[in-house]
């Protein structure tokens, strides 16, 4: 059993067979042809209890006869430290992780010249931190794309293969993606048309302990249906758009939060941000970002919301902008938009 990491909800305990983690360790090594046995090293900054850890920290590591640098504490100073002592092959992460590194002088004047790869998962990873790791190491950061309940891994960025920015990669061997349509779930739509992301392997769980019901809604004639939202490319490449419970209503359009966060991101100011859609007797739902902003800067919600004017369609541009010291996350690093809702929720109840 290993348990969701309830950001939409409650955590949920998904039931995996040893063919579904066998499965996806040799699909996950496949996929690095030319490394070899015993001879390659990554930092274990995914906890065993999160599914990549224990399917890449603890298990592909062990298949492979590869070394692992466990990280009991994923903190910036921490992970230079053990970069410093071990120099790992491969650093893997949460993007909050690589966003922490990247704004720690000692780490941008590190020789990083050992490191073959980055890679990133559970949460999206921004455009911005993906060139601020090329830039300084020329090496890619290679996304990947899967849940607990299919073991951590559905897609990844090809190895040695052509890289798409933005896109979380291809099936991994013996997987099939499709992308079916928000309202019936039953039709399959065509390449760059959005919809829910759909996933069939090995690597599939057979359900959620005892919940009959949530496992019915989640499986499907032998697909998961996994709540996010993305489109399939004319090559095949996934692109992520947002989760389903996270799109925001305003007035008649679909904003996906990820949108604003990108560019509020990519703001020179900015460490982190978050949106989510608040209530607005006008609009229905209206947009609400919270932002943290690096160390030493300061900035208005003003300026913020211009820099989003000038690259956001009018209807996606945040209304309201509030700042926190730091977003909260779950002990992967993911930033918990539910949290934000709930804090949200509980401000505008004391305001009554």
């Amino acid at each position: 059993l290993l348990y969701t990491g309830g950001t939409t909800g409650v955590s949920k305990g998904a039931m995996l067979t040893h063919a579904n983690i066998s499965s996806v360790v040799q699909q996950f090594r496949a996929w690095f042809p030319d490394l070899k046995e015993g001879e390659e090293s990554l930092l274990g900054i995914y906890p065993i209890f999160h599914s990549a850890g224990y399917s890449v920290s603890q298990n592909l590591t062990i298949f492979a006869g590869w070394t692992c640098v466990l990280i009991p504490r994923p903190e910036p100073g921490v992970i230079i430290e053990m970069l410093k002592a071990y120099r790992p092959a491969f650093l893997p992460g949460v993007p909050t992780i690589f966003v922490g590194l990247l704004n720690r002088e000692e780490f941008r004047r590190m020789d990083l010249s050992f490191i073959k790869g980055f890679f990133a998962g559970a949460a999206p990873l921004q455009p911005e931190t993906a060139r601020g790791l090329r830039e300084l190491t020329g090496k890619e950061i290679f996304d990947v794309y899967g849940l607990t309940e299919n073991v951590a891994f559905a897609t990844a960025t090809p190895w040695g293969g052509k890289i798409k920015p933005g896109s979380v990669g291809v099936p991994l061997p013996n997987t099939d993606v499709k992308i079916v349509d928000l309202e019936t779930g039953m039709q399959e739509l065509k390449a760059n048309e959005a919809g829910e992301i759909c996933i069939k392997g090995p690597q599939l769980m057979p359900g959620y302990y005892r919940k009959p019901e949530e496992t019915a809604n989640a499986v499907r004639n032998g697909w998961l249906y996994t709540g996010d939202i993305g489109y399939l490319d004319e090559d095949g490449y996934l692109f992520v758009v947002d989760r389903k419970k996270d799109m925001i209503v305003a007035a008649g359009f679909n904003v996906y939060p990820k949108d604003i966060d990108e560019i509020l991101f990519s703001h020179p100011k900015v460490l982190e941000a978050c949106t989510i859609g608040v209530s607005d007797p006008y609009r229905g739902e209206t947009v609400k970002a919270f932002v943290a902003l690096k160390p030493g800067e300061t900035a208005t919600a003003d300026e913020l919301i211009a820099f989003c004017k000038e690259r956001l369609a009018a209807y996606k541009v945040p209304r309201q902008i509030e700042f926190l010291d730091a977003l909260p996350k779950s002990a992967v690093g993911k930033i918990l938009r539910r949290e934000l809702r709930a804090m949200e929720a509980r401000n505008r109840e004391a305001e009554k």
